[in-house]
């Protein structure tokens, strides 16, 4: 049987120790570049992925990511963002990483091959009907992502697969199938490096296109985002400028009033007579920003 593609050797890797640091570079940079370009064959995928994962959280339910090792990392650091990124409640996000905490100090192989471990953790973490979960594996065959993509269809939710390698078992019955195919990496089996690399770059456009779904993007604005420390503050600020073309002034003070709600803060300054008012097209409008504007602004226009 011949060596899934991700354990391939690259035919430029041949003599990489002996090579000038700068050419190593290359080789490497050219390598990423290279994985980079497998995203793009798997656009519509990715999409019908997001529709699954926005509708389960409109819906109050939850979007799970499962994986082993570096894989696991990448959906991980995708999963840990949703919250201050795109505003989703933490509570609906939920991360199940091979040998949880312990792996984050010490990424050791093991953990990936316990698939007793993975169906343990799926029911632990109580997903079921009207969830969603990712599971993530380059090479497509990891025991710990196969269980657990399995556990969580039993148990009723919509399953998403993520991997590197064509004919991957962990297509087997998934609702969408996300191919990444990448080149074999300069450094042979180290899937770390590109087909991690295509991994993240997946991610990130899934969750973003999820956060549009969810009304949480406008003009390339993150209006739903935690303003949680001082960075984070004044990018709020500058989101409400920017879209309402208030003063920086102005927008603090909206943000405010608003509670730290860029939303809110949008809306006030688009015409809401005030908070409850805001907060009431917003519920109208199921949190689309855009949607909610329309209904102050007709509602302005109506007199009422």
């Amino acid at each position: 049987m011949p060596p899934a593609k991700t354990e391939e050797r690259h035919d430029n890797a041949k003599g990489l120790d002996l090579m000038h640091p700068a050419l190593a570079l290359r080789l490497l940079a050219s390598g990423q570049q290279a994985a980079a370009k497998s995203v793009d064959a798997a656009i519509e995928s990715i999409s019908a992925a997001a529709s699954i994962a926005a509708e389960a959280l409109s819906s109050g339910h939850r979007l799970a990511y499962a994986g082993a090792g570096s894989s696991g990392l990448m959906a991980m650091a995708d999963a840990l963002e949703l919250p201050g990124t795109y505003g989703i409640a933490q509570e609906q996000i939920v991360i199940l990483l091979a040998g949880g905490a312990a792996s984050l100090s010490n990424l050791a192989g093991g953990y990936e091959d316990d698939m007793d471990l993975a169906r343990e953790d799926v029911r632990k973490a109580g997903i079921g009907a009207g969830d969603c979960l990712v599971s993530v594996s380059a090479s497509g065959s990891t025991p710990y992502a196969l269980a657990a993509a399995d556990e969580a269809r039993k148990l009723g939710a919509k399953v998403i697969a993520v991997a590197n390698n064509p004919g991957a078992a962990l297509f087997r019955d998934a609702d969408v199938s996300i191919l990444l195919q990448t080149p074999p990496e300069v450094v042979s089996g180290s899937t770390r490096m590109g087909a991690g690399t295509a991994q993240k770059i997946a991610f990130n456009m899934f969750s973003t296109l999820v956060g549009i779904h969810l009304g949480h993007v406008l003009d390339g604005h993150m209006v739903n985002l935690r303003a949680d420390n001082i960075k984070l503050h004044g990018r709020a600020i500058r989101i409400v400028t920017d879209i309402t073309g208030v003063s920086a002034a102005e927008a603090g003070r909206l943000i405010n009033m608003a509670s730290g709600s860029v939303k809110v803060a949008i809306l006030l300054a688009s015409g809401a007579k005030d908070v409850a008012a805001a907060e009431a097209a917003l519920k109208e409008a199921k949190q689309n920003l855009r949607r909610a504007i329309d209904i102050v602004s007709a509602k302005m226009n109506s007199g009422i």
